[in-house]
């Protein structure tokens, strides 16, 4: 199976407004708590935190973490962390839009209270990151499930990055913990690199190649998909080996399923 046979698509980042980059920020400290405990940081790691606001999560994250490294938007929330915050020797916080910003070399954790109109910009920044290790993102709570699989249905997203990461919902937070109040209630979209990828570092891009073509959304089904491109008992058999019915809708494929698609059909 050669890649010219799968056809990538293009990935395009839209321009937000100030509209849709806007923030609702965390009103209770326990919750940040939570929030930060469910991210399990540990003492030796550097955290870095995307939208910071008033550092309702980076307080937390300080008692926590080696370094905590915030990056903000807005010159006011900026200079009030340093005000506030600057005495501590192991926290700096930048002004900058995160998406413009070279991840470290050297092993990091995002954890954040993202803005949920650049959600997914900062979880495709995550996972180009060599050296993440995880990510524990506040996101719309629709956005958190899509992602997770908890709708029965699974992203083209998660599936594309499943050999290398994993992704798992975690706690929900009700809409009215926020100010100012959102219009839907939020969830933690937990990712985590995998310490054992599914598959070798020189199959991925096949592999994403053969996601690409089954999300094309031509054919009305996975297989019919692949019969594109494959001979029609080719495509067939390697399904039934996978488990993936001939009818199975793309999104209702489990990642594990989709691992064993491409497995059978390299074999």
């Amino acid at each position: 199976m050669s890649r010219s046979q799968f056809p990538r698509a293009r990935e395009h980042r839209g321009i937000s407004d100030r509209k849709a980059l806007s923030q609702n920020f965390l009103r209770d400290a326990h919750t940040a708590r939570a929030f930060v405990d469910s991210a399990s940081v540990r003492p030796g790691d550097h955290v870095i935190e995307v939208g910071p606001g008033d550092g309702m999560v980076t307080r937390p994250l300080l008692e926590r973490a080696r370094r905590v490294t915030a990056y903000e938007k807005d010159r006011h929330f900026v200079e009030r962390l340093r005000s506030r915050l600057g005495h501590h020797e192991h926290f700096a916080c930048h002004q900058a839009d995160f998406r413009d910003v070279a991840p470290p070399h050297r092993r990091f954790t995002v954890v954040a209270n993202a803005p949920f109109g650049i959600t997914t910009d900062i979880v495709r920044w995550c996972l180009r990151a060599p050296a993440l290790a995880s990510a524990s993102l506040i996101t719309q709570l629709e956005f958190a499930r899509k992602h997770t699989g908890d709708y029965g249905r699974w992203s083209r997203l998660t599936v594309a990055h499943w050999p290398e990461f994993h992704f798992a919902l975690g706690m929900r937070i009700d809409r009215r913990e926020f100010r100012p109040v959102p219009q839907v209630d939020a969830g933690v979209l937990h990712i985590g690199r995998r310490s054992d990828p599914l598959l070798q570092k020189a199959a991925v891009p096949d592999y994403r190649d053969l996601v690409d073509l089954g999300f094309s959304g031509l054919g009305g089904s996975l297989a019919a998909s692949l019969c594109r491109v494959v001979p029609r008992r080719q495509a067939f058999d390697a399904c039934a080996e996978a488990g993936i019915g001939r009818d199975q809708v793309v999104g209702h494929v489990p990642p594990d399923r989709w691992i064993a698609l491409f497995r059978a059909l390299v074999r």
